[in-house]
């Protein structure tokens, strides 16, 4: 049978259309990655050349899932010369290649935003400013609003609205902080996650020759969930397309959801007005939910304005009636769910892994996890501190950069003097006041304290001799020895592993620390082994790895046998058997802050309809107090 035979033909015919712009809306449980998967697998099949795709996910697990299912109907080795990821991971590649041309060296480090946040908390206590009213997370925020618009530091200073907006809410050294974050962000050989899509788009935009080999060599572009694109990345996908117009963009402008990221639902509303002569294809079966699911999902959505109609409907079973639950207080409410799960586990058997409960805002978990530690059911929160962000991880992963980059300057302010070797904070900040002075890199400060004089004492001196010797010999490996092999050493020479032995005794925090190192070094090993191309893996491959990881990449809460507590913002793309949205009352769903605009009460109406969407079989809500209105649009209260 062939592979298209498996699609319907609303799937088939969006497959078959290989040239010209078009545009497929696909509705929530339709077969969206099926679709995107066999069109390029047809495109294939057809005699494009793989080398010419240009498939932008939004997730690098999505990319590498379509790259083997392809695989499997094309041949493996063909598959793999297709340029798919995520916007960061595609673009970092294209940006390392072109990197001396915007600034930058080839190696540089990709800042996480703890990373920023650091970075910045350090500038606005080096300007002597209130970080009460500079908070370093509302700054960082700033600037990636503006970075994702392509606003320069310069630009920032330049524009009188902006300076105005800055005076007005008392805080007019902001653009002074970018500059300075922009400036030290270059030092230090760095990029942040909005960097990697403003240079690319400085890059296309000033290097005619460079736009014109991409434009050639991505002739077909697809782009999955551009719904959820930015104006970056809504203008670097405009300019490469530009030559050829082979675009296919797929997505649901009913589950956006991320303007808080910058997200823009008119990029997708608008998509006929930059091609004219676009083909519209919708895909309206959805083979995931009951129908009675899907008809009240379709009826909350069909309040917005702002949005391109179509008719979700399936051919699965009726299904359950929706039920709504009402308690007095939120240790009520957890208590009520956790009893309708046990309920439901012990007569169906069910697995606890079938089961996700759906809140608005993070600070609503608490109850939940009280309740169902109560009836002794294992959960999991999502969206919470990563395995990449624990402080030991963190710890090794920046001896990992310093050895690819010694001038990321955030990973050598963290393990300078970890483990602990007699380097204090003072001798730290008169390094970075040599440097600023200087302007050049705190590494190239201790690598030569003759050419740059810091006020450092000749017993540090000699600690930071030590540590730079030993920093330089790690980077001496870095292309000789495979990725584990260097990781092994750097974890061992930098005194890590033994001071977490060390600690083992002292309690169980201390011992999973040791275990979440051991188990770094064993994901590094498989990475290795993973390699079936026989190619040396290094360790600044796994770091260009890790840098790009999204949330989604890192676990998935459907493989795992517990409950899985997350916000419906993290649940996008999961579907569960059972799903449990909570706290659905008047001004916490839609929140509050939602109520000053349409535009923005559709959004909270758009993030309800996603978290009804990833039920399979039952779907429950509950609320305190005076209930959402979006209850009623669901037809699940009279009034």
């Amino acid at each position: 049978m062939s592979y298209l035979d498996e699609l319907n033909e609303s799937q088939r015919v969006a497959v078959e259309h290989i040239y010209g712009p078009i545009m497929v809306i696909a509705g929530a449980g339709s077969g969206k990655t099926r679709v995107l998967t066999y069109r390029i697998a047809h495109m294939m099949e057809q005699g494009v050349d793989p080398f010419n795709i240009l498939a932008l996910t939004f997730t690098n697990k999505a990319a590498k899932e379509m790259t083997e299912r392809i695989g499997h109907i094309v041949g493996g080795g063909e598959a793999k010369n297709i340029s798919m990821g995520t916007f960061h991971s595609v673009f970092s590649k294209i940006l390392r290649f072109n990197a001396e041309r915007i600034g930058f060296p080839n190696n540089f480090t990709i800042y996480d935003t703890q990373d920023s946040k650091s970075l910045i908390k350090d500038i606005i206590k080096e300007f002597n400013l209130d970080d009460k009213t500079y908070k370093p997370s509302m700054v960082f925020g700033r600037i990636s609003a503006a970075k994702n618009n392509l606003i320069s530091p310069e630009a920032y200073m330049a524009n009188p609205e902006i300076q105005l907006e800055d005076k007005k809410s008392r805080r007019p050294e902001l653009g002074r902080v970018f500059q300075a974050y922009a400036n030290r962000c270059q030092k230090a050989g760095a990029m942040d996650f909005d960097d990697l899509l403003y240079f690319t788009n400085v890059l296309l935009r000033d290097f005619p020759d460079v736009l014109h080999y991409y434009q050639q060599k991505f002739q077909y572009i697809l782009v999955d969930e551009y719904q959820d694109t930015n104006y970056a990345q809504y203008l670097i996908v405009k300019k490469l397309a530009a030559a050829y117009q082979n675009i296919c963009v797929v997505g649901d402008d009913a589950q956006s959801i991320y303007s808080f990221r910058g997200a823009n639902i008119e990029n997708i509303l608008n998509f006929r007005k930059d091609y004219p002569d676009f083909a519209l294809y919708k895909l309206e079966q959805n083979y995931r939910s009951t129908k009675t699911i899907v008809e009240a999902a379709n009826s909350v959505i069909k309040k917005n304005k702002d949005q391109i109609f179509k008719t979700v409907w399936t051919d699965n079973q009726e299904g359950g009636k929706i039920k709504v639950l009402r308690s007095l207080t939120d240790n009520e409410e957890g208590r009520s769910i956790a009893q309708a799960i046990f309920e439901k586990k012990t007569a169906e058997g069910s697995r606890f892994q079938d089961f996700a409960i759906l809140y608005r805002t993070k600070k609503q978990s608490r109850a939940f996890e009280e309740a169902l530690r109560k009836l002794n059911m294992p959960y999991k929160i999502y969206g919470g501190l990563s395995f990449y962000q624990r402080k030991e991880i963190k710890d090794l992963l920046a001896y990992f950069r310093l050895a690819a980059n010694p001038h990321d300057e955030e990973a050598f302010k963290r393990v300078i003097n970890y483990t602990q070797r007699g380097i204090g904070k003072t001798t730290v900040e008169n390094i970075i006041i040599a440097a600023n002075k200087y302007s050049t890199s705190m590494w190239e400060v201790v690598k030569d304290f003759h050419k740059y004089p810091a006020d450092v004492g000749s017993a540090a001196k000699s600690k930071i001799y030590e540590f730079v010797t030993m920093i330089d010999s790690f980077g001496a490996e870095l292309e000789k020895v495979d990725a584990y092999i260097l990781a092994d050493r750097i974890a061992k020479s930098s005194g890590i592993i033994r001071e977490l032995i060390s600690e083992k005794d002292k309690g169980p925090e201390e011992v999973e620390r040791f275990q979440n190192i051991e188990e770094l070094l064993a994901g590094i090993q498989e990475f290795v082994k993973g390699n079936e191309d026989g190619t040396l893996r290094t360790l600044a491959d796994f770091m260009m790895d890790v840098a790009l990881l999204t949330d989604a990449d890192q676990e998935n809460p459907e493989e795992r046998n517990h409950i899985s507590l997350m916000t419906i913002h993290s649940s996008k793309g999961l579907e569960f058997q059972h799903i449990y949205i909570v706290g659905l009352e008047e001004n916490l769903f839609p929140s509050q802050m939602a109520l000053n605009s349409r535009s923005e009460l559709e959004e909270e109406r758009r993030l309800f309809y996603v978290g009804m969407t990833r039920a399979k079989r039952e779907l429950r809500v509950s609320y305190r107090g005076k209930p959402s209105p979006f209850l009623a649009q669901a037809g699940l209260l009279t009034s």
